[in-house]
């Protein structure tokens, strides 16, 4: 079963008086539970088709469905809602809120989707044991280091037990242990709770982790390789 299908993506991008073709006729499908990367150079249209796939942006043209939704016919208000309950984000960034702690950090979501307190707070803090993270709950995000920080991030995606996992460059600022470490546990959430993962990269080492690797080139899927990962 596909959780996600692309047919034929365009989008094209104004820069001033340029026009940019950020994804050419793009057409992919991911299965469940899949542990894929995007992968491709800097403007290869790998990222613009992680953010078509989180609702967080439109295409041009073509068809894309997550988890049975068609995206391109839901409106502004659908797809925050979509988004909320089926689709998890892990940013290059972190985007923590700073202002909360960890716990806090990965209650968050949850407080969203109106799950009570007591709930929230169970699965938050098991999540994030989970990931390693026992002793950081009431941490806030400038307590915590890099690695620390994109765990919360990664204990914040899946908490709320999405259909899908979106994540964005999630090992550029850490180091190769730190991002090592990270995909493990990612990899193990997949294994343990059926996640799908899609990643966008251009890092080897979540290549080499990925079971799937797309190879996106000038909006298009150049290549399409299936292995077993680390």
């Amino acid at each position: 079963m596909n959780i996600v299908e692309c047919t034929e993506l365009r989008k094209t991008y104004r820069q001033g008086k340029v026009e940019v073709n950020a994804l050419n006729g793009i057409t992919l499908s991911i299965g469940k539970s899949e542990f894929t990367a995007l992968a491709g150079p800097s403007g290869s249209g790998k990222t613009t088709l992680l953010n078509l796939i989180g609702g967080l942006d439109t295409s041009d043209s073509g068809r894309i469905t997550v988890d049975g939704n068609n995206l391109d016919s839901m409106s502004q208000s659908e797809l925050a809602v979509m988004r909320l309950k089926k689709v998890g984000f892990v940013f290059q960034s972190y985007n923590l809120i700073p202002v909360l702690t960890a716990l806090e950090n990965v209650e968050f979501v949850m407080l969203l989707q109106g799950i009570p307190s007591s709930e929230r707070r169970s699965r938050a803090q098991a999540i994030l044991d989970d990931v390693g993270l026992a002793g950081t709950y009431h941490r806030r995000p400038a307590e915590l280091s890099g690695g620390q920080q994109q765990r919360v991030a990664v204990a914040r995606a899946i908490v709320s037990n999405p259909s899908i996992v979106l994540a964005d460059e999630p090992t550029a600022n850490l180091d190769s242990a730190t991002g090592s470490g990270l995909l493990d546990i990612m990899r193990e959430m997949n294994e343990r709770r059926n996640v799908t993962f899609i990643f966008s990269t251009h890092d080897r080492m979540v290549m080499e982790h990925a079971r799937r690797l797309v190879l996106i080139k000038d909006g298009r899927v150049a290549d399409d390789q299936r292995h077993d990962g680390k």
